[in-house]
């Protein structure tokens, strides 16, 4: 079989997955850029930017955005922070201990969405089990929180994002040798001195697209805060499925805009981690 028949062959093999890519991912995205542009008031406009300045200057939107981006900056910095040191932990662990580890992490990055705001309302709602018992035992800092904030959802993100940052860096705790250790270690360097010199170095391109992940799940999260706050804490998501879902009416073209809007900041993100991590490995091509 030639060269020519091997590239017919795979096209034919990828023909259906390339057909439900477009389908459902390039053909939306491109009408739905396409209804940005068109007026909510008159549907004979068809290129207008009147949805984007709403965007950018209407305070409800701002604000929106503006706590989206907040809960998602924290909840990623917690969730890379602590998911690094729990992939250390699961690399340096062995046997059942380890498996252990594994199975609950994977039991958990699944138990986000609805769920996840129904456990949190038992435990640390209004009623929850820990706020009757912190009221009973006279803890006020604990009895006084309002799980109904900006607070307590940053908390149900954080929950959700350390499972998920801790599986994806567990594999690239393998590229750190053993004999790099030992080198140190023989050289009378501090285990610290490893990790700043030599270990996080080599996980920087692991971490970074760690956290463009979990910038990327966070922004777009959108079940645990409906489920929790309802539309009573102004978040992107909640918005954008408000103005296809509304009870009233509903803007379609605004929310294409916002949706957009969200998919920008997706890619800014991903566009510094990317030159963040490019400018700190240097040294790989030295």
């Amino acid at each position: 079989m030639n060269k020519k028949s091997n590239v017919r062959l795979y096209f034919l093999v990828l023909l259906p997955f390339l057909v439900v890519v477009f389908l459902y991912e390039i053909l939306p995205l491109v009408m739905m850029i396409l209804s940005s542009f068109q007026s909510e008031a008159d549907s004979s406009v068809l290129f207008t930017l009147e949805n984007y300045i709403s965007a950018f200057t209407k305070l409800s939107y701002q604000r929106a955005i503006i706590n989206s981006l907040r809960i998602t900056i924290i909840s990623t910095i917690f969730g890379i922070v602590i998911g690094f040191i729990g992939a250390q932990a699961a690399h340096n662990s062995r046997g059942n201990i380890k498996n252990t580890f594994l199975t609950i992490l994977n039991m958990t990055s699944n138990f986000a969405g609805v769920p996840l705001a129904f456990a949190y309302m038992i435990i640390l709602g209004n009623s929850g089990v820990l706020l009757l018992l912190a009221k009973t035992l006279g803890w006020e800092a604990l009895a006084k929180f309002d799980l109904y904030t900006g607070t307590g959802l940053i908390m149900m993100y954080v929950y959700f994002q350390i499972p998920l940052s801790t599986l994806l860096l567990i594999p690239a705790f393998n590229g750190i040798r053993k004999e790099w250790k030992e080198a140190n270690t023989l050289l009378g360097g501090h285990p610290m001195h490893f990790w700043v010199k030599v270990g996080i170095p080599v996980l920087l391109p692991s971490i970074f697209g760690t956290m463009s992940v979990l910038f990327a799940n966070a922004l777009a999260a959108y079940a645990t805060a409906y489920a929790l706050l309802m539309n009573n804490y102004s978040l992107l998501p909640v918005n954008i499925t408000g103005m296809f879902t509304g009870d009233m009416t509903t803007r379609p073209h605004l929310g294409a805009a916002l949706s957009v809007v969200m998919m920008l900041l997706m890619l800014i993100a991903i566009m510094i981690n990317n030159y963040i991590n490019r400018q700190t490995t240097k040294w790989k091509g030295a």
